[in-house]
């Protein structure tokens, strides 16, 4: 029996217990879900299954980290932290952005919820739906060519998440299709809301965004627009690891998930502006101050090598 667990790899008894620990606290806090189970069965099995697997999904526990600080955003709502700001980013929005139509001043969400076409219903819809996709593809090739870059890259876009939930937490906002929905008045309990994004789930014939939406953890998170973020940071390390013709659609989906943050209603032009800055601040920070530091070089180092 007790070669049995000598058999085990290091750390066995720690991912272990961090499971019973992390399902317990999800099921106290927020209730269990699928999505719980799954997490934890994916991590066991490839953390159990072999050598390589297990340095797989050692290199990707800051992407679970990532999920797992957003979920528990259920747990500690960022509304009983300060006061959601609904009319002032809206009336804000307007002045800056507003634009004159037939005697009113409308914000660009309000425009474009008027003049819409299918075209760009399929093409915002396309772009939206890639703010997880490529971020986690491109993960996956930097960790077959370059674990240091690969870890470089996953910890700055750990690092930007951390920037955007603190200022949630700081400055809870509403996204423009809740003012469309509900008007200047505060509501507990406000599910998720596809927005103008039901047109492209209706072009599709299917419930795409209604099922994404409907899964998430925080409506009062729209200001800054992470999902804004996240693609310039693939864009700032697909030019680092000189991937040449890739940055071409790095940038156009840069370009695209700008401008559908926008079209569905989901974030104002100020959400796009404070993501950049986001995204900015965060790849900033990591290149400028935490990697001109020697004890992070070094656990940089270490934890290249434990993946390698």
């Amino acid at each position: 029996m007790k070669a049995k667990f000598r058999n085990l790899p290091a750390g066995s008894l720690f991912v272990i217990v961090a499971s019973i620990v992390y399902l317990s606290a999800m099921q106290i806090g927020a209730g269990l879900r699928p999505e719980h189970w799954a997490i934890v069965l994916a991590f066991n099995s490839c953390f159990f299954a072999g050598k390589g697997s297990r340095k797989f999904v050692l290199g990707f526990t800051v992407f679970a980290v990532f999920a797992i600080i957003y979920d528990a955003m259920r747990i500690f709502p960022n509304y009983q932290f300060a006061k959601v700001d609904i009319a002032g980013i809206y009336n804000l929005e307007k002045s800056l952005f507003g634009i004159w139509v037939e005697g009113s001043t409308l914000t660009p969400n309000e425009f474009f919820s008027i003049h819409h076409t299918v075209p760009a219903d399929l093409i915002s819809g396309f772009f939206y739906l890639n703010w997880i996709p490529v971020p986690l593809a491109f993960a996956v090739y930097l960790f077959f060519t370059n674990k240091r870059l690969f870890l470089n890259f996953s910890l700055t876009f750990l690092l930007v998440n951390l920037l955007g939930f603190s200022i949630y937490y700081i400055h809870p906002a509403a996204p423009p299709w809740y003012v469309a929905k509900y008007g200047f008045d505060f509501h507990l309990n406000v599910p998720g809301n596809i927005a103008e994004f039901g047109r492209f789930d209706q072009l599709v014939h299917a419930k795409i965004f209604a099922s994404i939406y409907a899964k998430n953890a925080n409506v009062f998170a729209a200001f800054p627009s992470l999902h804004c973020a996240y693609p310039m940071v693939v864009l700032f390390y697909g030019l680092k690891a000189r991937c040449k013709w890739m940055n071409i659609p790095f940038a156009i989906l840069v370009l695209g998930i700008w401008f559908a943050a926008v079209y569905s209603g989901h974030h104002y032009v100020i959400d796009v502006i404070f993501g950049i800055l986001c995204a900015i601040a965060g790849i900033s920070a990591y290149q400028c101050i935490l990697l001109k530091m020697g004890f992070y070089n070094r656990f940089i180092e270490k934890y290249t090598k434990l993946i390698s």
